[in-house]
């Protein structure tokens, strides 16, 4: 069983492949195997790096210290380990992203050649890329038919653990895990299906109840958190949707599982928007560049702009990997249309610290704001920073928790600390740019895009960065 984006054992279909397939025989027993690429591990930050580390530990407890965990590539090492143990099958999950079809391909001409099959059973969706399309054949591009079309295919119900008293393969070492970062500033949630599953149960709870309301605020406890165990699969979409009924808070809940479904399914489709614009109109907008691009790059990425919300959004993530998706949203319009920068810069430093870092959500979600993806918000809604922060943070208690500098100004005002009087006493700067003033040079900018049919398709950016995101999964 290659272990890939599903550390749980619970609705796993293709483990549940694997035992059943050794159960044909009495004989055979099942190695449980997850292979770690030292390109991906290389390129992740420290926060991802303990998350993943710390959910294969779960995996690894659940399995029995079963787990073989193997540092390199597993082109080689998948069909030397199935060599290795005379299994007649390698059993695993699909994936979809281009970097995953292009290397299970390997692996599976590797097991060919020898005999041997490569077996997928399930996926990390719902619904799998590609099976949701107009009546022509093609696919959506727009998300409110895909979404009417996804419900209306449906999907399965959970697949049972079938794990039971199963005995594994106990005489193939595992590799020590590669050295962890200190991480002594980062708060991290809890990993692994167990954790999950916790989490899972308290938020219907507590908060799905409300969830289209109060989805949008950062202040409060208010959204699932699981973004991160969809990433890692240490819980199924289908287990999550299994439990929703229709209410309003459970159907905009299962809205936002398709988004991530619609996403997975446009890169699916367009390989290419990996790192390259959906809408290759937009490659012409003229960005800034530069030693003061550079300078403001730095200050969005350490949360040092003067604008709070967008701040405390980035010290959010250096800290605990994760931010809330209406901060997102704010974060990267600010980078784009504030300071004028390209969005794959935004897409790449997010690549590199969110754990919930996911190819499509990340590329798509980032093209949306920057108005070139698929779908997308028009390139002049240009987020305002302090209105989404009175708006969304009413009391400003999501920017105090991270921004330590601006604890002594209390309720909204902390949205202006220049306007309040020793406001900026703690070392929190000024404004770095006027946001009115960007906003016209913002839409100043779109106009001089050209005029004209829009391309179909480009090739990725070709820098180290974008083939750091090209690496993961």
């Amino acid at each position: 069983m290659w272990f890939r984006r599903d550390l749980r054992l619970a609705d796993n279909p293709a483990l549940a492949a694997a035992i059943a397939q050794s159960q044909t025989d009495k004989q055979a027993k099942v190695l449980p195997v997850y292979v770690l690429g030292p390109r991906t591990w290389a390129a992740m930050s420290p926060v991802q790096k303990h998350y993943l580390a710390s959910s294969l530990k779960s995996l690894n407890e659940s399995l029995g210290g079963a787990l073989v965990i193997k540092y390199g590539d597993a082109r080689q090492i998948v069909p030397d380990l199935a060599a290795q143990i005379g299994a007649t099958n390698v059993h695993a999950a699909q994936l979809h992203t281009p970097n995953a079809i292009a290397r299970d391909a390997q692996v599976a001409a590797a097991l060919e050649a020898a005999g041997r099959e490569l077996t997928f059973t399930g996926s990390a969706y719902a619904v799998a890329p590609g099976r949701v399309t107009k009546d022509d054949g093609t696919f959506y591009k727009v998300y409110t038919p895909f979404y009417k079309n996804w419900l209306k295919h449906g999907w399965r119900v959970p697949a049972s653990a079938a794990v039971g008293n199963q005995d594994w393969i106990s005489n193939i070492p595992s590799d020590q895990f590669p050295d962890l970062p200190e991480i002594d500033n980062f708060t991290l949630p809890a990993a692994g299906e167990t954790a999950v599953l916790a989490r899972w149960e308290y938020f219907k709870e507590t908060a799905i109840a409300d969830y289209a309301d109060n989805r949008n605020r950062p202040d409060i406890d208010g959204t699932s958190m699981l973004s991160t165990a969809l990433r890692f699969g240490e819980v199924h979409p289908r287990t999550l949707l299994a439990d929703l009924d229709d209410s309003p808070g459970h159907e905009v809940f299962r809205k936002e599982i398709a988004w991530r479904e619609f996403y997975a399914d446009i890169l699916f489709n367009r390989p290419d928007t990996t790192t390259g614009y959906y809408n290759v109109a937009y490659k012409a907008m003229d960005y800034d560049t530069g030693d003061l691009a550079a300078q403001r790059f730095n200050a969005w990425a350490t949360g040092n702009t003067g604008y709070p919300l967008v701040d405390a959004g980035m010290r959010q993530l250096r800290t605990t990997g994760w931010m809330h998706n209406r901060v997102r949203m704010v974060v990267a319009s600010f980078l784009i249309k504030d300071l004028h920068l390209e969005w794959t810069l935004g897409a790449e430093h997010f690549a590199q610290w969110l754990t919930d870092f996911d190819v499509a959500s990340n590329s798509h979600g980032w093209q949306w704001t920057a108005g070139c993806g698929t779908d997308a918000s028009p390139y002049y809604r240009v987020f305002n920073p302090t209105g989404q922060a009175i708006k969304f943070d009413p009391n400003g208690d999501y920017v105090r928790q991270f921004i330590p500098e601006l604890r002594h100004i209390d309720g909204p005002a902390v949205h202006e600390p220049s306007l309040v009087i020793d406001g900026l006493i703690h070392g929190y700067p000024e404004p770095i740019v006027n946001h009115a003033q960007e906003r016209i040079e913002a839409l100043a900018r779109l106009e001089k895009l050209p005029k004209g049919k829009v391309q179909s398709a480009v090739n990725p950016r070709e820098n180290d960065q974008s083939k750091l995101i090209q690496s993961f999964e």
